[in-house]
């Protein structure tokens, strides 16, 4: 018997997949993510209602797998939301999401907590992701300013890092 919209009898606890990579050479990460967290989500004997994927960059927020997240939790039809780290869900506002998506009864499981990074490491590649996407919505996405741009930053931080 299922109570408007609660969890279904019987304790059986509803999840959904997600994970993400940025670009499309990584697609070899995205199989092992979902692999994973379909063995895992097995494990803790979850019902998997969806496995969702997307290739796009964390700050994107139009991401057809992120929305169709979104969906599942404004319906109720899932309890928990399962990724591998945080960052694959949202590169900033974590928070936020989890903080919305417990407003609907559904919990966000991370299962390795934060990538393994330096934090020399992590602020780069933030601020990569930072100047893609203002250079994108400046220039347009394909543009060859936008790439120039870019590529004119990563190389700026790469003759940062060797002076030091």
């Amino acid at each position: 018997m299922k109570i408007l919209g609660g969890k279904p009898s019987g304790g059986e606890v509803r999840a959904v997949i997600y994970a993400r990579v940025s670009s499309s050479d990584q697609k070899s990460d995205l199989e092992r993510q979902v692999e994973y967290l379909t063995q895992y989500c097995s494990s803790k004997e979850y019902r998997v209602v969806d496995v969702l994927s997307d290739v796009a960059s964390g700050l994107k927020t139009d991401r057809r797998g992120l929305l169709k997240l979104f969906n599942y939790v404004i319906n109720r039809q899932v309890d928990v939301v399962v990724v591998t780290y945080r960052d694959r869900l949202t590169r900033f506002g974590f928070e936020y999401l989890e903080h919305f998506f417990n407003q609907y009864g559904v919990r966000v499981e991370v299962v390795f907590g934060e990538e393994p990074k330096n934090a020399y490491q992590e602020l780069v590649e933030d601020l990569i992701e930072i100047v893609t996407s203002f250079a994108g919505k400046l220039y347009g996405m394909r543009s060859h300013k936008e790439k120039r741009l870019v590529d004119g930053f990563k190389k700026l931080l790469e003759e940062v890092e060797k002076s030091e």
